[in-house]
């Protein structure tokens, strides 16, 4: 998240936010970004895949990686990236994917 923050972005993990090893289902996760006027940054693709269709988009929007350890600084730069490639997150569900070898 060190990475995220260093390209201009504004992060709240869920520890920050007091969540963190909590068990929070998805639902709420996301219902908290929502009332908080947040994008979801999620490594749980499937479950925020559903989301996005059981809510029709109505979030600020849900970013789901791949996880990618290898290089955390490369990694924040394709979310920075794939961030950059819209005018707005409202409502979108953007993918950010491990780089084939």
């Amino acid at each position: 998240m060190d990475a995220l923050i260093a390209l201009g972005h504004d992060v709240l993990t869920s520890q920050d936010a007091g969540r963190a090893h909590q068990m929070v289902p998805d639902e709420e996760v996301l219902s908290f970004a929502v009332e908080q006027g947040r994008t979801v940054l999620t490594l749980n693709r499937l479950d925020f895949f559903r989301l996005h269709r059981q809510t029709n988009g109505q979030h600020k929007g849900i970013i789901a990686c791949t996880r990618d350890d290898a290089d955390p600084s490369r990694f924040a730069g394709r979310i920075d990236a794939v961030i950059g490639s819209v005018e707005s997150l409202e409502g979108r569900l953007l993918r950010v994917v491990r780089p084939s070898l």
